[in-house]
């Protein structure tokens, strides 16, 4: 079946589906996105991904041309359209159509909104059986990580050269201490078996399952350490592993070629996965 995808108001087929070359998106990367989770055709953590989409497009100026229960309709009827089980929605929010203009153009120019769906099966993930590896590599983004823009190119030349080098993700390294994934929080188990993860901040995105994963490990009595790490440290843990709203929580067992604890998922980390799909599968909308 094709795709339906939402185009500034419009249910198109993929085919159909366009926006103009003049679109800042495509010509200033200015823009944001979020990705929404969908389990037995619900909407996962969907208040939370909202909300985070607000606050993307407060810290940019953008307008979101829908309200609250307009965007969650349009979430609801995409899934619908799509016959959507299992996968993902993306939304992008551009600034919309001008002339090409490092200046932005008049607060009335009306923005663009896209919405688009792929299937995939979400609950079987093989990397959550067995671990991915990962390489340490600079952090070269830009200094707003914490907006969830579309300025994806280093996040992906970051994830190329990784795979150039036999792992499956980069974790990324700025001034000696660990930010994230290419697309994920980054995580570790020390030895004493406390859940360390980086602090919120300019440096890294306010990840939805980060958020979900730290509550659901604290309410278990497990000791949580917002802070940095070094890449040193997270060698030598106990467990490590990334979170996303599209993989949910996934171990790594190598970094930079080093065995992470007996180079096997971790307890803790299918304890919180297990934990994550059935809590928030049960709460999806």
């Amino acid at each position: 079946m094709a795709r339906i995808f939402y185009v500034n108001g419009d249910w198109l087929p993929e085919s159909e589906a366009k926006v103009s070359v003049l679109d800042r998106g495509f010509l200033m990367a200015d823009a944001i996105y979020e990705v929404t989770c969908v389990l037995d055709g619900k909407l996962v953590e969907y208040a939370n991904h909202a909300a985070r989409l607000q606050r993307s497009a407060r810290e940019l100026g953008l307008r979101i041309p829908l309200d609250e229960a307009g965007l969650l309709a349009v979430h609801r009827e995409i899934t619908a359209r799509n016959q959507l089980d299992q996968g993902m929605i993306y939304l992008q929010l551009t600034r919309g159509v001008a002339d090409r203009d490092f200046a932005y153009p008049p607060e009335e120019t009306p923005p663009t909104l896209v919405l688009f769906t792929q299937a995939k099966n979400v609950l079987e993930n093989h990397a959550a059986e067995v671990g991915i590896s990962v390489a340490l590599l600079p952090d070269l983004r830009w200094g707003r990580r914490d907006i969830k823009t579309i300025q994806l190119l280093y996040p992906s030349m970051a994830k190329m050269e990784a795979k150039s080098r036999g792992a499956d993700d980069a974790w990324l390294v700025e001034d000696g201490h660990v930010t994230e994934a290419c697309a994920a929080s980054a995580h570790i188990v020390s030895a004493e078996g406390a859940l360390v993860t980086r602090d919120l901040s300019h440096a890294l995105l306010p990840g939805i399952t980060r958020a979900s994963v730290l509550e659901l490990a604290a309410a278990r009595g497990i000791r949580i350490e917002e802070r940095a790490f070094t890449p040193d440290e997270a060698k030598s843990a106990r467990e490590a592993f990334i979170t996303s709203a599209t993989n949910f929580v996934v171990p790594v067992t190598r970094i930079d070629g080093v065995q992470i604890g007996d180079g096997r998922p971790g307890d803790l980390t299918r304890d919180l996965r297990k934990l994550y799909i059935d809590t928030r599968r049960a709460a999806a909308v």
